[in-house]
Formats: structure tokens, sequence, C-alpha cells
């Protein structure tokens, strides 16, 4: 009787290779809670970090900052080890490209070109999570310019962009995903991202 032998996982090949270990090991979480929150400077802050390994990218640390009383909220992520600036692109064109790990840090700067263009500021946050949830955070914040914008002609034009983001999720058109990070602390994990240097 033969063996099944399981094949062996390949790292995109625009990313470094890395060993991937094959336990899932859930994250360790720190946790401070009472702290002085820089904004209402309640003693009401929860910083709490959290260290992950992303397959392909390495271990990264999340961290955030909550206030329970005035609501503020601050996160990022953080490589372990030291990375160059880098760009990544992906052209996004069916179900695979939504579902393409990111992994964004506070100071990363995400474009959509014709479409919108997000530059890193004090009030940025860094997560992890897939294209498709990159697209639904742009979504929100086009959605939220047009409930509050009072021209006829910028409503209009915020609603064509959320159309062509959503045919796009739909695979009925094609647009481009650029995240650019002078931290190298950001990227897209898919076989069709390209990477370059910044």
């Amino acid at each position: 009787m033969l063996k099944k032998v399981k094949k062996e996982e390949k790292p995109p090949k625009n990313v470094p290779s890395r060993k991937i270990s094959s336990k899932k090991k859930e994250p360790e979480i720190s946790e401070l809670k009472g702290q002085e929150c820089p904004m209402c400077k309640q003693k009401s802050l929860t910083l709490t970090e959290a260290e992950r390994d992303i397959p392909y990218f390495g271990k990264v640390y999340i961290f955030s900052m909550t206030c329970s009383n005035c609501k503020y909220h601050k996160s990022d992520v953080e490589v372990a080890e030291k990375q160059q600036p880098c760009k990544y692109s992906l052209e996004i064109s069916g179900d695979n490209d939504l579902n393409a790990r990111v992994v964004k840090s506070s100071e990363a700067t995400v474009k959509i070109p014709h479409i919108i263009t997000i530059e890193p500021g004090p009030g940025s946050n860094g997560y992890i999570t897939n294209v498709e949830g990159v697209l639904n955070r742009i979504k929100g914040i086009i959605e939220s310019t047009r409930d509050v914008e009072e021209d006829k002609e910028a409503k209009k034009k915020a609603s064509k962009l959320l159309k062509k983001i959503n045919r796009a999720m739909f695979g009925q058109e094609k647009i481009k995903l650029i995240i650019e990070d002078p931290t190298g602390n950001s990227i897209i994990i898919s076989e069709k991202a390209i990477k370059s240097k910044l």
C-alpha cells in the first residue's frame, strides 16, 4: 500500500521564502488596562499587543490602544525583522484575488488608481485582512464622504466609484490595488502581486 505524501506548500514567487510551521499557534495577547488616554486624559485606555506568524512574511506584532471613555482607537502592525521600503501592486480580477492576505502598517499609502489614494496620517491604522477587507474599508470611506457631501456632482462621483469597486468585487471589472510602505511593514501575499522598490 502506498502512503499519500502531502504536497509541500510553496511560497508565492514575489515574497522571501520562510519556514512554515505546521502547528497553528494562537497569538499571545498582552493587555494593559487603566492607562491614560492621550485624547481625553482619563485612565480608561487599554493597550494590547499580539504576536502573529504570517506565512511568507514572518513574525509580526499587532499593537492597539482603545479608550472606553472617548472611544479613541489606534492600531498598528510591525514586522519583527527590519524590512526595506516597498511597493506591492495587485490586479484584482476575481475571487482568488479578493482572498489574498494583506498586511498594512499605519505608515502605508493605499491606492486604487483613478478611484482613491489614502495617505497615512495621525489617524491612520495598521491592520491584517484580505483584499476584500481593504476594499470594504475603502467603500466605507467613500460612503461616509458621499453621505456628508452637499455637492450633487461630488455625490454622483462617489456613487460611480462605489459601483466600480462593487463591479471589481463581483469579477465584472479589473482594478489595481497598490500599497506603498516606507517602513516595509506591509505586504500583499499573492503570486500575482508585484513587489518593487519604493
